[in-house]
């Protein structure tokens, strides 16, 4: 689980935040061993003050599942004010979800070159540790935000809402937050966005939808990726819906190849329609 703390710096032209995900809970793991250790010292004095001060530093007793689930709630808190934030400027937000080597950088490139003259776009860029994921999507003239997490396998709400209020995006646009490349952690931390759209290529074979089920069940949208590679590779396009389906029965799909733009026309379109609900409010 990761807390945000950091600062901004520029690296090639790319803003950065570095972000440290010190674990929420080692905080508290300190401040409980540090009482704990109190406790057990001050009942070895004062034997008759035991329940008293067992019942004073019951926060020692949380267990991980407490603690997971505080965290959470926290974020959802954040994810909220993002939300609201992101509503009351129009901007309409998707959260990109994939395993990493899915292509979500390649399609996020190529649609933002495709989109450029129609939508206002911002991109901010989730990666542990490098920058070149967002020097790529830097080079399509979008502005571009890297978060970098350090250790940490997800951005969170906060992570983002530092982000959004660095980049600063204006009303009526479309906010690309690329996720960390992790099918696991990101599904459970909400950042606020519209839409959770869910990336996996046909190099990764059809059981994903059924061994990560939380970020499929958590997507609206399903891409498969690299349609392109379907006549070499040993794939059941259909059993993988089928798996997706098990898991999200309202699970849409757009098959794509971004390298040769097989299909991207209907993922511009789905966007393009999105965005226009979302800018017209209905």
């Amino acid at each position: 689980m990761c807390v945000t703390c950091g600062c901004s710096a520029d690296e090639n032209g790319v803003k950065i935040l570095h972000v440290h995900p010190a674990h929420n809970h080692t905080h508290d793991h300190d401040h409980t061993h540090e009482h704990g250790h109190h406790h057990h010292h001050h009942t070895h004095e004062h034997g008759h003050n035991h329940s008293h001060s067992h019942d004073h530093h019951h926060h020692p007793e949380k267990t991980v599942l407490e603690l997971e689930r505080d965290i959470l709630q926290k974020n959802d808190i954040s994810a909220a004010r993002n939300r609201g934030y992101l509503e009351a400027k129009n901007i309409f937000a998707l959260n990109l979800v994939s395993s990493p080597g899915s292509g979500k950088t390649t399609l996020l490139e190529t649609t933002l070159k495709a989109l450029h003259d129609e939508l206002s776009c911002y991109v901010i860029e989730g990666d542990q540790q490098t920058t070149q994921d967002a020097q790529r999507i830097a080079e399509t003239g979008a502005p571009v935000l890297q978060i970098n997490t350090g250790k940490g396998c997800h951005l969170d709400a906060d992570m983002v809402q530092k982000a959004i209020r660095e980049l600063n995006p204006k009303n009526d646009s479309v906010l690309f937050i690329e996720n960390v490349g992790n099918l696991v952690c990101p599904a459970m931390f909400d950042l606020g966005e519209s839409e959770r759209i869910v990336i996996m290529s046909i190099t990764e074979g059809e059981d994903k939808p059924i061994k990560y089920p939380d970020m499929f069940q958590s997507a609206q949208v399903c891409l498969i990726n690299k349609m392109d590679l379907l006549p070499y590779l040993n794939f059941d396009l259909e059993k993988a819906k089928e798996y997706a389906l098990q898991v999200n029965p309202n699970l849409q799909f757009i098959e794509v190849s971004a390298t040769t733009s097989e299909g991207m026309s209907q993922w511009y379109d789905w966007l393009k329609n999105k965005v226009q609900e979302a800018t017209t409010g209905l």
